[in-house]
């Protein structure tokens, strides 16, 4: 059947969230505790050891070749826009997007700022804090970055939406 890489992401967190039920199903049920008094077999929950596993091995199963699938869908689909497959889109972002940060931290300090002598030594100095940069390069180079994160997520997104790959199941 063929899915969207979207659709197939909502179908992995399905899966993995079908295995967090059984998992705690069998926490809760795979032991117990009963008083003296209390007749054992009235107390005892439900519990199949065998079902349990066979149903967890074929959810990893399931999990297994779905992520196979969409590793080879992600290295294999190339995303137009960006001249990248999207293997190397899930990448990029991460890089522009800690690069943008860096960029917003230096864009918003000022050109000079006095350094405070919080816990230090009382002197009779008095010490500024100089950009070392233009800061007008950086706000230029700043709006470049984020139109280009922008530009790569928006490319992303639509083959997430529109290209398709056949799921083994």
């Amino acid at each position: 059947m063929q899915y969207t890489s979207a659709q197939a992401a909502k179908l992995l967190r399905k899966l993995n969230e079908e295995k967090a039920a059984l998992l705690s199903r069998e926490s809760m049920s795979c032991s117990f505790v009963a008083a003296v008094q209390e007749n054992v077999e009235d107390v005892r929950p439900e519990y199949d050891y065998a079902g349990t596993q066979e149903k967890l091995a074929e959810v990893d199963e399931k999990i297994r070749r779905l992520k196979h699938a969409m590793n080879q869908f992600n290295i294999s689909t190339m995303v137009p826009e960006c001249g990248m497959t999207i293997d190397q889109i899930l990448v990029y972002i991460p890089q522009l997007t800690a690069r943008k940060q860096k960029l917003e931290e230096m864009a918003s300090r000022l050109p000079k700022r006095r350094k405070e002598n919080y816990g230090r030594v009382a002197t009779s100095n008095i010490e500024y804090e100089y950009a070392n940069y233009d800061p007008a390069k950086v706000r230029e180079d700043l709006i470049a970055l984020s139109d280009e994160l922008a530009k790569a997520q928006t490319a992303l997104d639509v083959v997430n939406n529109t290209a398709t790959l056949e799921l083994p199941f």
